[in-house]
């Protein structure tokens, strides 16, 4: 059977969010045609979509932002069969689903996935959450026991690639949300977040996402002010922080270094004459004040005073275009890095034919004992006192030959066997090119110190802990 890897999605640029919502699959499961041999079973609210037919391999990603399938099988149908099972997934028509999708087949899916792992194909360019939804589908695939050799090896890959791009370009870097990019401001004045304490007046979406960020900045203090106090105290329980009433703010403002504020007040909150008596109760240690309200929050009169910042969102909105143009140009070395990944894995896939495993595991050994050869003959020189004459080169040369042909004739002729069974062959060979690596992997030296106990071992040889130690960095939301 002619196989191929087939990817087919549907994503932020090519459907809106109605269509996105209609075949999404985030309540779906790959899983074996009728999975009669399983004692387990999908909650009601679960479908599945199975293997079986030309379909051979299957793992399902969906966000809000994407839905894709990946899948390996016959190349002559599985296009069509991958698009029929999602729409009854989603008890639909193909015709319904067809014109928002796009297809790729063999080495552009390879790149669209390392793609997409990589976050250069997401809304927000370079955003970190993709990879960990992308680990998540891959965890889902193995434990339903839909991914085999090639699937397995392409996942990861891929968070293999997403790895050397975010330690070798700056794509994921630079602040892109209003948010982050307030908090990084922040970080640029004081340094050592640790120290300082903050203040969030406000409690809306924009106020929870940079308690997010001070977070993860190590924030010694979160403060959170609100008109409606009960949400004050929501939020600051949210992030361990400490809920004000909203008409003690300025008792408490001078403990503060950093404010932001992100109120829907249609008149300014605070005032220069407000923020002077603040800072002599501070001895004039600088203060931090990022307004993200419109209108806004803070009187631009306050950035006139001693050893206050103060910015709003357009100053924020020129470092964000600014950080997203970085990226874009990082994109660029990201890109080159994908390609150069995804033209290696389609040598691996062509290496899974039987011939070209067995020239090189012949060629790897031979190389091997020829250079053991010219080890022993150097220890022969100085035994012998001369050079070794080219008689006996020779037929120390066959015999090193001999003995390799005749140490690698069973693997072979065991692979040769089992390439008549379809099923079980690339396993096989695979299995041989990993165990001799044939494809000069580079194996970190702590690989498996970490591993406690047995391997568990799926249905196709799979080792989970080999998955669970490579599916690391888990996030959520697209």
């Amino acid at each position: 059977m002619n196989k191929s890897l087939c990817l087919i999605g549907l994503n932020h640029t090519t459907a809106g969010v109605e269509v996105r919502e209609a075949f999404g699959l985030a309540d779906c499961l790959p899983g074996r045609l009728l999975d009669t041999e399983s004692t387990t079973r999908p909650e009601e609210s679960q479908q599945i979509i199975p293997l079986g037919g030309a379909v051979e391999e299957l793992a399902i990603l969906s966000t809000c932002n994407r839905v894709e399938i990946v899948a390996v099988g016959d190349k002559k149908s599985l296009r069509q069969e991958v698009l029929s099972r999602w729409a009854a997934a989603r008890n639909a028509c193909v015709k319904d689903l067809e014109p928002y999708v796009y297809v790729h087949e063999d080495l552009d899916a390879v790149r669209h996935l390392f793609r997409v792992a990589c976050a250069l194909d997401s809304m927000v360019l370079g955003e970190p959450q993709i990879l960990g939804q992308l680990k998540d589908a891959y965890r889902t695939a193995i434990k339903a026991g839909t991914t085999k050799v090639i699937l397995n090896r392409l996942y990861h890959k891929a968070f293999s690639v997403a790895k050397r791009v975010r330690t070798e370009t700056a794509v994921g870097s630079a602040a892109v949300s209003i948010s982050y990019a307030a908090v990084e401001l922040a970080k640029r004045i004081f340094g050592d977040m640790s120290r300082q304490k903050a203040m969030l007046i406000g409690a809306g979406e924009m106020a929870e996402l940079a308690a997010q960020h001070l977070v993860t900045s190590g924030i010694q203090e979160i403060f959170v002010a609100n008109r409606t106090f009960e949400r004050a105290r929501e939020l600051a329980k949210q992030f361990e922080g400490r809920p004000i009433p909203f008409e003690t703010l300025f008792d408490r403002l001078h403990e503060v270094d950093i404010i932001i504020s992100s109120t829907g007040s249609p008149t300014a909150v605070i005032r220069a004459k407000d923020v002077k008596a603040v800072l002599k109760k501070r001895r004039n240690r600088p203060m931090f004040f990022i307004d993200i309200a419109v209108p806004r929050d803070i009187d631009p009169d306050v950035n006139t005073l001693d050893s206050v910042f103060l910015y709003d969102i357009d100053d924020l909105k020129e470092v964000v275009e600014e950080n997203l143009a970085q990226r874009k140009e990082e994109a660029a070395k990201a890109t080159a890095i994908v390609y150069d990944e995804a033209e290696a894995f389609a040598q691996w896939l062509k290496s899974l034919e039987l011939q070209p495993t067995i020239v090189d595991l012949l060629d790897q050994n031979h190389a091997i004992a020829r250079k053991e050869l010219a080890k022993t003959e150097k220890r022969l020189v100085q035994i012998l006192g001369h050079d070794v004459d080219p008689q006996m080169h020779d037929a120390l040369e066959t015999l090193v030959d001999s003995v390799v042909k005749k140490m690698l004739h069973e693997p072979i002729v065991f692979l040769k066997r089992r390439s008549a069974e379809e099923e079980s062959a690339k396993r096989y060979i695979d299995t041989m090119r990993r165990m001799f690596n044939l494809d000069a992997d580079e194996i970190p030296p702590d690989a498996h110190a970490d591993r406690r106990g047995l391997a568990r071992q799926d249905d196709n040889g799979s080792d989970f802990n080999e998955a669970d130690n490579n599916l690391d960095e888990r996030n959520n939301g697209e």
